[in-house]
């Protein structure tokens, strides 16, 4: 088989995928597909939960690299315009709920790990097709952690154009209250726990983090939902609002909950889950270096993948384009995912 063909192969189980919903946690159709492609193929594949492992016998004196993408979706906007779960080839594009991400890097990977089977490299290779990655959830990447060999570098499958993002912005939710006391409006009685807050609101509004990054710019923090009262007339004594923080490689998020947590005046503030952190790797990487021996130019990705959870270095390269990800009418290039196994295979059987 030549690109071509693993090309046409990989088009055609996307296809499969994107007719088969696979909204985080409830991928295990779509994985029994893919399983069933993979054991086609002969290879072996490890099942956990919806995580499907492929692995063979490692060499012990070469480094191992992950090959991992995601095989769950968000759940389709409301502006699509065509069923997005209908696989449809308009010219170069095929449009489907999941296609861009990650279902081009899905199986351009595991296209990619077929060709390179069998051929002398630096590395071994593992791959592992993920799920509930958009949830962050504990049933996805971090149930198969513990089943992974001892990686050394991973590449992530997430639409990137092909370029490496080799630093990646973290995540950390954080729920906040402040209290206040009710009493009718009408009268100079209660305490307002919406003005309670407004100070500190204000603080989370116009506070900068010093630490800038090159790759990644400031580590950003943005109160995104606000609740309070129950009617017109009543004097709120409780307003909740959560903040969304992203934080660049230069901040823990234990050490901006704290910081946090000091600057406020009256509100309480309690985080979701520290797990999720900023990650990268060094523009010295001996990957990193081949990519941009390839023409590729690293650069810094705002949005957040299984990276977060690796506990050893990692980058992201994948084809299509983050842009086109929770979208309405989204979309893969067959060229970009031709592009991909054949960039997949360049670099890894040549490094």
């Amino acid at each position: 088989m030549d690109n071509k063909d693993y090309t046409n192969e990989a088009v055609e189980l996307l296809k499969q995928l994107i007719s088969t919903p696979s909204v985080s946690r409830e991928e295990t159709d779509a994985a029994n597909i893919l399983a069933d492609f993979i054991e086609k193929c002969g290879l072996p594949c490890e099942r956990i939960g919806n995580n499907l492992l492929v692995r063979e016998e490692l060499d012990e004196e070469k480094p191992t690299v992950l090959l991992c993408a995601h095989i769950d979706t968000v759940k389709p906007v409301s502006t699509w315009t065509r069923d997005p779960f209908t696989p449809t080839v308009e010219g170069d594009r095929l449009y489907g709920l999941g296609s861009n991400d990650c279902g081009g890097g899905l199986v351009s990977m595991l296209q990619a790990y077929r060709c390179l089977r069998g051929k002398t490299t630096k590395y071994n290779l593992v791959y592992l097709a993920s799920c509930e990655e958009e949830v962050s959830g504990q049933n996805g990447f971090s149930l198969a952690l513990p089943h992974l060999p001892k990686i050394d570098v991973a590449i992530v499958g997430e639409p990137t154009g092909m370029q490496p993002a080799i630093a990646e912005k973290g995540l950390m939710v954080i729920d906040g209250i402040a209290h206040g006391k009710s009493g009718h409006a009408a009268r100079n009685e209660g305490v307002n726990a919406i003005y309670e807050a407004l100070d500190d609101l204000v603080w989370l509004r116009d506070h900068q983090f010093r630490k800038k990054s090159l790759l990644l710019g400031q580590t950003k923090m943005t109160v995104t939902v606000l609740n309070s009262g129950t009617q017109h007339n009543v004097v709120p004594d409780e307003c909740r609002f959560i903040i969304d923080v992203r934080p660049n490689e230069f901040y823990q998020n234990e050490y901006l909950f704290n910081f946090l947590q000091k600057h406020m005046k009256k509100c309480e503030l309690k985080a979701r889950s520290f797990r999720l952190s900023s990650s990268h790797i060094p523009v010295g990487h001996p990957l990193v270096q081949r990519c941009i021996k390839m023409g590729m130019v690293p650069f810094g990705s705002p949005t957040l993948s299984d990276q977060a959870l690796m506990p050893f270095p990692s980058f992201k390269l994948g084809p299509g384009d983050s842009a086109r990800s929770h979208s309405a009418d989204e979309y893969i290039c067959i060229s970009e995912m031709a592009n991909a196994i054949e960039t997949y295979v360049s670099l890894l059987a040549n490094s």
